[in-house]
């Protein structure tokens, strides 16, 4: 590999990332099947307003190349604010264990597109939906005054609840009508009732609850969640887990449902792009940024599939203990989810129009 004299010039970078949450689609349906105005942002740090999702793919897409590539954070002029909260890297692979990705980067060649499809069939047993669109001619591997490169990340989980919840009848959603819910009622089995944590209580309208999968998978749900960005909720969230000392299990007469989930977003990062940034002996550009989040939940668990790719060129030039409760999902509400023994969550979401995401 040649040295870094080769970003003596204009270098021009395709980011692409991808985070699929859910029932995997091919991308030629993608656009048919489309959730409309639903927000994705880059990281938890950035600003939300209604309905919002993040996934930690695209913070993954730019660590790479920021560090492997640009080798110093990327800096826009004017400044964007998505550079610089992407420039912190809240979100690191150490976060996440190894058998929830796979990653690789590497000069630009139809070898390299062979070894990514072979090795993410053989972890995963996934094909991937973003490497046919790059350009695999050969005008566009590179030549003896253009070097291109790879960046390529798969995200993939399935899990799977601990027991099957209950299939509830429909119900309302704020001001919104006949909403499909799961979850658990007195006829509820008291087993199924056991893989559902409290991680605080103070009323019908301010809790959070986590629930237990099969795997190393939480999903949390905090309804009618404090804060403007994801991170705030979530550390409000924990805060308000740890002043709490009720009950933390579910009783006899406790309740709870949840709507099912299911939507596909995209977003093009137009705000990141065809602006010049600087870099080791040169200048670079971002041609194109962008980001689907697909996501789906039900009453026996969920799935994530998430890929991110980066084709970049370098040119030598208070309740009593009898009451109730009720843990109704059913108006605005944050979800998370999160490794078992991890501090960061890899998914979050904050849904008001729930008619979005059924």
């Amino acid at each position: 590999m040649k040295k870094k004299n080769y970003f003596i010039g204009r270098v021009l970078i395709v980011i692409i990332g991808i985070c699929i949450v859910g029932i995997i689609l091919k991308n030629k349906n993608f656009k048919q099947k489309e959730t409309k105005d639903v927000t994705i942002v880059p990281t938890m740090l950035d600003v939300i307003n209604s309905d919002s999702a993040w996934c930690a793919t695209f913070q993954l897409v730019w660590n790479d190349l920021k560090n492997e590539v640009v080798k110093q954070d990327i800096v826009f002029s004017p400044q964007e604010e998505y550079a610089t909260n992407l420039n912190k890297e809240e979100f690191t692979e150490e976060m996440i264990s190894d058998e929830y990705y796979y990653k690789t980067y590497g000069l630009k060649t139809l070898d390299l597109k062979k070894k990514i499809e072979q090795e993410i069939k053989e972890k995963f047993n996934q094909t991937s939906d973003i490497l046919d669109q790059f350009d695999w001619n050969d005008d566009a591997l590179g030549s003896e005054s253009v070097e291109r490169y790879i960046f390529y990340t798969m995200l993939y989980r399935e899990f799977a609840f601990l027991q099957k919840f209950s299939k509830l009848e429909n119900a309302d959603f704020g001001k919104y009508h006949n909403i499909k819910y799961f979850g658990i009622n007195k006829k509820t089995e008291s087993q199924v009732k056991e893989q559902v944590e409290v991680l605080y209580y103070n009323s019908q309208d301010d809790f959070a609850i986590l629930i237990n999968t099969k795997s190393n998978d939480e999903v949390i749900f905090s309804k009618n969640p404090n804060g403007n960005s994801f991170k705030e909720i979530y550390e409000n969230m924990e805060e308000k887990a740890k002043a709490f000392n009720g009950k933390k299990s579910l009783d006899s007469k406790d309740e709870m449902k949840v709507p099912y989930l299911n939507f596909q977003i995209f977003k093009e990062y137009t705000e990141l792009e065809n602006k010049e940034f600087f870099i080791q002996d040169g200048m670079g550009e971002i041609a194109k940024a962008f980001q689907t989040i697909e996501f789906s939940l039900d009453e026996n668990g969920g799935k994530i599939k998430s890929e991110a790719g980066i084709d970049e060129r370098n040119y030598s030039s208070a309740l009593t203990e009898n009451d109730p409760r009720y843990f109704y999902v059913d108006d605005t509400f944050a979800i998370f989810l999160r490794e078992k023994g991890k501090d960061m969550p890899y998914f979050a979401g904050k849904i008001e129009d729930i008619t979005k995401f059924q």
